[in-house]
């Protein structure tokens, strides 16, 4: 009886999860009222005149009272009409509308870096009113703050670049990090994403033109978990770059030497995050695109010390955690047969590696958490990388992989060998999933679909996981075309629902990494926890993954949209606390200490979470001579 309640953990977590929105609403007409720690209060500045017009923290533009004109010296240095929240968004979607074409830097020059440009300079300018709108339209404009836009903005970055944003350490700041920190000027700092622009997306070594999905991230830290914009900071480290055309480039803005390597390359790491968490100790730091031989080895170094995660290796982890154990309840299937599933992997790089590490554990769980469970689990994943299938015959394989390496005679049984191709392994496999993380565009080609028709699955799952748009493994049109309409599609980069006729619609769901991201960020911030366990990553995946209804479910509808990103983050976030108050790691945040945290119940927990998001509200400034 112990060995079947074990067993059943996982997916009785799950069931829990499912009703705790409903419980919540039952349990709220009795909860606590708390005073939110981002609510409205006058806010002093120490500058006026036309220094507050060009500080896009205040800067209000046309919406300052005549009351603040006279107060902070700006009456007659603009427009007579003040304008509400609600004009200043009607007119600047009507001049975006009209400029994005006008804004084309020829044309060659996509819409959506247009788009990109025509927000960036709102941000410049008034990072209330970006944030409002970011926030009101962020199915649409998400695409371009984030992947995949964002992918395309760092391969021009250095021609783009107009205003500093964020802080850039490089090789040739060693031994100054610890004086340079204090340069920023804000005394809190909540949230730091950094990369050292070494793998951006599937695009390889961007150098320091990688800062901006250090940018694109925040920002939707900012929108969707409401981290307060002037405690979140951008981080660039420059150690040199290895992409010639970079180091050919005169317009290139980083150092122009090839990449930093060995203990050279973590002492610079070191000294980094020394310096930040000496002057903000409670900062939590997200480690971005750092290529796979550093990804792992970084995060090892680090997790057990500080408060930080990779995005790269448990977010997206995390993410196909959620969606694999949303295909098992889409195919009708109890969540106990979430091990029985056969998973083929396209991609062996820090986050395939980190999908196959969470989704084993996850398995293992399941199984009853032993050794032999875990060695079970690791049956049920066939790797293939750009030399085919991985196993033991081959010779110097990547540690982070080896314990995937099938071993030759089990693929002897199955008519494989080592190095077969991913066509051959989906035929003889016959998997539940096809999970791509290859950044290898077009890699589920028509005779890896074509294969795919035998597997055993009733509905199987096929996930081309890799960004931007065009490193996807395949196209929702591909899949649905060949496969016909009884399969689940999930992908990294957004894609429209496919009209399969007749009234049916195919679903492409998008297994993206905020849907998760930020509500780890915010979750561990309000818990105080000392570091980001496994288990608060756990927590996360299982929560989104019960986020999703099971009418939805039975449709194919495995993620939700987008649209609700900022009710997913607040449910995301309450489960993390949750899970750190369980774990005895919170150590609480601001005024609410541990102990009061573990007092709360989880619909305090949720509004407790909902009360400490930031909104992009006008405050009332006042001004105080220094």
């Amino acid at each position: 009886m112990a060995n079947f309640s074990n067993q059943m953990r996982l997916s009785s977590t799950l069931l829990r999860r499912l009703h705790q929105r409903v419980a919540a609403a039952v349990n709220s007409s009795s909860s606590r009222n708390f005073t939110t720690t981002e609510g409205h209060r006058p806010t002093i500045v120490h500058k006026r005149s036309l220094d507050i017009l060009h500080d896009p923290w205040f800067n209000k533009g046309t919406a300052f009272s005549f009351t603040e004109r006279d107060r902070l010296h700006i009456r007659g240095l603009l427009p007579p009409n003040v304008m509400s929240f609600e004009q200043q968004i009607a007119r600047f979607m009507a001049d975006l509308k009209r400029l994005e074409v006008q804004a084309r830097d020829g044309p060659s020059d996509p819409y959506v870096l247009a788009k990109w440009r025509i927000l960036n300079r709102l941000h410049d300018r008034n990072e209330t009113l970006y944030y409002k709108v970011l926030m009101e339209n962020i199915e649409e404009y998400s695409p371009i703050v984030y992947t995949p836009t964002v992918g395309l903005v760092c391969q021009k970055y250095s021609g783009l670049f107009r205003r500093p944003r964020g802080m850039y350490f490089s090789a040739e700041d060693r031994g100054e990090m610890m004086s340079m920190v204090y340069n920023w000027p804000a005394d809190q700092v909540d949230m730091i994403v950094v990369t050292d622009g070494s793998r951006i997306l599937g695009l390889g070594d961007l150098g320091i033109q990688g800062i901006g999905i250090a940018i694109g991230k925040l920002d939707l830290y900012v929108a969707a978990a409401g981290i307060n914009p002037q405690r979140v900071l951008p981080v660039m480290i420059d150690v040199g770059t290895d992409n010639e055309n970079l180091l050919k480039d005169p317009l290139y803005l980083g150092l122009q030497d090839h990449r930093l390597d060995g203990e050279e390359y973590i002492e610079v790491i070191d000294e980094f995050m020394e310096a930040v968490f000496t002057r903000w100790p409670h900062v939590i730091v997200q480690f971005e695109d750092f290529q796979s031989k550093w990804a792992f080895k970084l995060l090892q170094r680090y997790r057990n010390n500080y408060r930080m995660f990779n995005d790269d290796v448990q977010g997206t982890a995390g993410v196909a955690i959620a969606g694999l154990l949303g295909a098992v309840r889409a195919q009708g299937r109890p969540m106990i047969d979430f091990p029985k599933m056969k998973i083929v992997v396209a991609g062996a790089g820090s986050a395939g590696i980190g999908v196959l590490n969470a989704a084993r554990k996850t398995m293992a769980r399941m199984l009853g958490n032993t050794e032999i469970a875990f060695e079970s689990a690791r049956s049920q994943f066939w790797v293939v990388d750009a030399k085919g299938l991985i196993t033991e015959a081959r010779e110097n394989v990547d540690p982070d992989a080896r314990p995937f390496a099938r071993k030759i005679k089990e693929i002897e049984r199955q008519g494989l060998s080592e190095g077969a191709t991913l066509a051959e392994v989906v035929r003889e496999v016959k998997p539940d999933v096809l999970l791509g993380l290859s950044a290898c565009g077009g890699l589920f080609s028509k005779e890896v679909l074509e294969a795919l028709k035998h597997s055993t699955s009733t509905r199987p799952a096929i996930f081309p996981m890799s960004n931007p748009t065009r490193n996807a493994e395949c196209t929702p049109e591909e899949a649905f075309s060949i496969l016909g309409e009884n399969i689940i599609f999930a992908s990294g980069s957004p894609f429209k629902d496919v009209d399969l006729g007749n009234g049916h619609v195919g679903h492409c769901n998008q297994a993206n990494n905020m849907f998760l991201f930020p509500g780890i960020g915010l979750g561990t911030l309000l818990s105080g926890s000392r570091i980001v366990s496994d288990g608060m990553l756990q927590a996360a995946a299982e929560c989104l993954a019960a986020y999703i209804t099971e009418e939805e479910v039975l449709k194919g509808i495995i993620y939700p949209s987008i649209s609700r990103i900022r009710d997913i983050t607040k449910e995301v976030a309450a489960a993390v606390v949750k899970e750190a108050i369980e774990e005895d790691l919170a150590e609480g945040y601001r005024e609410m200490d541990s102990r009061e945290l573990r007092k709360l119940d989880e619909a305090q927990i949720s509004e407790f979470v909902e009360n400490n998001m930031w909104s992009p509200d006008y405050p009332t400034l006042v001004y105080k001579k220094d």
